[in-house]
């Protein structure tokens, strides 16, 4: 029917953070209980450790998507942004992102190859005040949802990265019309 939408950006971070050793140890603690085997964890620096590093002037960006049941069924939907001050009217900008592979491992990850200048409606503002917002890039695009490997954008140092997951409605049947 289409897709539903489940917003989320505390899950995204840029890498080198504190954070990952508590996803490592959140992962380890809600999967250890009494009645299951221990079983070696790998940590995000180990998935990680095939992804390059992000060269000067860009930001590697990391999603860990938790295991969903029907993951054909979901998307991941990245929202590129810039943190700007912007009046009543609407801001935007444009973005483009290209998929590249690691070499050697096959692992896909995603560069945001060009920003574009903002651009935004010409309404007349009644208050001219300007207030500090999230701009999004006019482009969203829809990635394939895998949880067993994180999800690596690498972007320019101004700019932001969230997301959204979508979700696949049931499927419906066509009418033929003869």
């Amino acid at each position: 029917m289409g897709f539903h939408s489940a917003s989320n950006s505390s899950n995204v971070r840029p890498a080198g953070g504190g954070h990952r050793l508590l996803l490592a140890l959140a992962l380890v603690g809600s999967t250890l209980t009494a009645a299951s085997p221990v079983v070696a964890q790998r940590t995000p620096q180990q998935e990680l450790a095939a992804f390059p590093r992000a060269p000067a002037g860009q930001t590697r960006w990391v999603i860990f998507l938790p295991h969903a049941a029907d993951e054909n069924a979901l998307k991941v939907g990245v929202i590129i942004g810039r943190s700007m001050l912007v009046d009543c009217n609407r801001a935007m900008f444009s973005s483009r992102m290209e998929a590249r592979t690691v070499k050697g491992w096959g692992y896909d990850y995603h560069v945001v190859t060009s920003v574009g200048q903002p651009a935004s409606t010409l309404m007349a503002c009644p208050n001219t005040a300007k207030t500090r917002q999230f701009v999004r890039s006019s482009d969203e695009p829809l990635l394939r949802y895998n949880s067993r490997l994180p999800l690596v954008i690498f972007a320019p140092n101004d700019v932001q990265v969230r997301y959204r997951i979508w979700k696949a409605g049931p499927e419906v049947m066509a009418r033929s019309q003869n």
